[in-house]
Protein backbone atom coordinates (compact mmCIF):
# COMPACT_ATOMS: atom_id res chain seq x y z
CA UNK A 1 0.00 0.00 0.00
CA UNK A 2 1.41 3.40 -0.88
CA UNK A 3 1.30 6.48 1.31
CA UNK A 4 1.20 10.05 0.20
CA UNK A 5 3.71 12.27 1.98
CA UNK A 6 4.71 15.89 1.51
CA UNK A 7 7.25 16.84 -1.14
CA UNK A 8 9.70 17.95 1.60
CA UNK A 9 9.48 14.50 3.16
CA UNK A 10 10.03 12.82 -0.20
CA UNK A 11 13.11 14.97 -0.77
CA UNK A 12 14.47 14.15 2.69
CA UNK A 13 13.86 10.42 2.28
CA UNK A 14 15.47 10.21 -1.15
CA UNK A 15 18.40 12.55 -0.45
CA UNK A 16 21.89 11.13 0.09
CA UNK A 17 22.16 13.41 3.13
CA UNK A 18 19.56 15.48 4.95
CA UNK A 19 19.26 17.64 8.02
CA UNK A 20 15.62 16.63 8.41
CA UNK A 21 14.70 14.50 11.42
CA UNK A 22 11.53 12.46 11.84
CA UNK A 23 9.83 11.85 15.19
CA UNK A 24 7.26 9.37 16.40
CA UNK A 25 4.37 10.81 18.39
CA UNK A 26 2.55 8.15 20.41
CA UNK A 27 -0.80 8.62 22.14
CA UNK A 28 -2.27 6.03 24.52
CA UNK A 29 -5.90 6.70 25.39
CA UNK A 30 -8.61 4.93 27.37
CA UNK A 31 -11.89 6.07 28.90
CA UNK A 32 -10.51 5.22 32.37
CA UNK A 33 -7.53 7.56 32.00
CA UNK A 34 -7.93 11.14 33.23
CA UNK A 35 -5.93 12.35 30.22
CA UNK A 36 -4.29 10.56 27.29
CA UNK A 37 -0.62 9.68 27.62
CA UNK A 38 1.31 11.48 24.88
CA UNK A 39 5.01 10.78 24.33
CA UNK A 40 7.54 11.65 21.65
CA UNK A 41 10.67 9.92 20.44
CA UNK A 42 12.43 13.30 20.36
CA UNK A 43 14.83 14.19 23.18
CA UNK A 44 12.73 17.28 24.02
CA UNK A 45 9.01 17.86 24.39
CA UNK A 46 7.19 18.33 21.07
CA UNK A 47 4.07 20.39 20.41
CA UNK A 48 2.05 19.11 17.47
CA UNK A 49 -1.40 20.39 16.51
CA UNK A 50 -1.84 22.01 19.91
CA UNK A 51 -0.99 18.85 21.90
CA UNK A 52 2.20 18.53 23.96
CA UNK A 53 4.06 15.23 23.69
CA UNK A 54 6.49 14.52 26.53
CA UNK A 55 10.00 13.32 25.71
CA UNK A 56 10.04 9.74 26.92
CA UNK A 57 12.34 6.93 25.77
CA UNK A 58 10.56 4.22 23.80
CA UNK A 59 11.12 2.09 20.74
CA UNK A 60 8.54 1.12 18.20
CA UNK A 61 8.62 -1.29 15.30
CA UNK A 62 6.15 0.15 12.82
CA UNK A 63 3.52 -2.10 11.24
CA UNK A 64 4.19 -3.37 7.77
CA UNK A 65 1.92 -2.82 4.78
CA UNK A 66 1.22 -6.50 4.13
CA UNK A 67 -2.35 -6.83 2.81
CA UNK A 68 -2.51 -10.54 3.65
CA UNK A 69 -2.75 -10.04 7.42
CA UNK A 70 -3.74 -7.48 10.04
CA UNK A 71 -0.97 -5.01 10.84
CA UNK A 72 0.98 -5.50 14.06
CA UNK A 73 3.60 -3.38 15.75
CA UNK A 74 5.77 -3.83 18.84
CA UNK A 75 6.10 -1.12 21.50
CA UNK A 76 8.78 -1.04 24.19
CA UNK A 77 8.68 1.85 26.67
CA UNK A 78 11.46 2.42 29.18
CA UNK A 79 10.11 2.06 32.71
CA UNK A 80 11.80 5.19 34.07
CA UNK A 81 8.62 6.57 35.60
CA UNK A 82 5.87 4.63 37.34
CA UNK A 83 3.18 6.58 35.45
CA UNK A 84 3.01 4.10 32.55
CA UNK A 85 2.91 0.98 34.76
CA UNK A 86 0.27 2.49 37.04
CA UNK A 87 -1.85 3.41 34.02
CA UNK A 88 -1.53 -0.07 32.48
CA UNK A 89 -2.37 -1.78 35.77
CA UNK A 90 -5.50 0.33 36.28
CA UNK A 91 -7.08 -0.49 32.91
CA UNK A 92 -9.57 -3.33 32.51
CA UNK A 93 -9.42 -3.31 28.71
CA UNK A 94 -6.80 -2.47 26.10
CA UNK A 95 -5.96 1.20 25.54
CA UNK A 96 -6.10 2.67 22.05
CA UNK A 97 -2.76 3.69 20.56
CA UNK A 98 -2.31 6.29 17.84
CA UNK A 99 1.03 6.74 16.09
CA UNK A 100 1.97 9.82 14.09
CA UNK A 101 5.22 10.34 12.19
CA UNK A 102 6.18 14.02 11.86
CA UNK A 103 9.12 16.04 10.62
CA UNK A 104 11.05 18.12 13.14
CA UNK A 105 10.79 21.11 10.80
CA UNK A 106 6.97 20.96 10.77
CA UNK A 107 5.54 18.86 13.62
CA UNK A 108 1.99 19.98 12.82
CA UNK A 109 2.04 18.08 9.51
CA UNK A 110 1.51 14.36 10.07
CA UNK A 111 3.46 12.49 7.41
CA UNK A 112 2.18 9.02 8.33
CA UNK A 113 -0.52 7.97 10.75
CA UNK A 114 -1.40 4.62 12.28
CA UNK A 115 -4.69 4.72 14.18
CA UNK A 116 -7.06 2.43 16.06
CA UNK A 117 -4.36 0.12 17.39
CA UNK A 118 -5.01 -1.69 20.66
CA UNK A 119 -2.15 -2.20 23.11
CA UNK A 120 -2.39 -5.89 24.02
CA UNK A 121 -0.24 -8.55 25.68
CA UNK A 122 1.39 -5.98 27.93
CA UNK A 123 4.21 -7.13 30.18
CA UNK A 124 6.45 -5.05 32.40
CA UNK A 125 9.39 -5.33 34.74
CA UNK A 126 11.76 -2.91 36.45
CA UNK A 127 13.28 -1.82 33.13
CA UNK A 128 10.62 -1.83 30.38
CA UNK A 129 6.92 -1.95 29.61
CA UNK A 130 6.26 -3.76 26.36
CA UNK A 131 3.31 -4.89 24.35
CA UNK A 132 1.87 -5.53 20.91
CA UNK A 133 -0.11 -3.02 18.92
CA UNK A 134 -2.75 -4.68 16.78
CA UNK A 135 -5.97 -3.88 15.01
CA UNK A 136 -9.04 -6.06 14.90
CA UNK A 137 -8.68 -8.63 12.15
CA UNK A 138 -11.94 -8.57 10.22
CA UNK A 139 -10.74 -11.24 7.80
CA UNK A 140 -11.49 -13.93 10.38
CA UNK A 141 -15.14 -12.90 10.72
CA UNK A 142 -17.62 -15.36 9.20
CA UNK A 143 -19.20 -14.27 5.96
CA UNK A 144 -22.04 -14.09 5.45
CA UNK A 145 -22.97 -13.47 9.03
CA UNK A 146 -26.27 -15.33 8.76
CA UNK A 147 -27.41 -18.58 7.21
CA UNK A 148 -30.06 -18.08 4.58
CA UNK A 149 -32.72 -20.29 6.13
CA UNK A 150 -36.53 -20.10 5.84
CA UNK A 151 -36.82 -18.92 9.45
CA UNK A 152 -34.50 -15.95 8.95
CA UNK A 153 -35.25 -15.08 5.33
CA UNK A 154 -38.79 -16.36 4.49
CA UNK A 155 -39.01 -14.20 1.34
CA UNK A 156 -36.28 -16.26 -0.32
CA UNK A 157 -38.23 -19.50 -0.07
Amino acid sequence: MSRSVSSLTQQAIHAAETDEAFFVLLTLDHESLAAPIRVTSDAVDTVSNGETYIAYPFSLSLPDDDDSRAPRARLVIDNIDRQIVLAVRSLLSAPVATIHIVRAGDPDTVEASFTDFKLINVTYDAEVVEGELSVEDFTTEPFPAHVFSPSLFPGLF
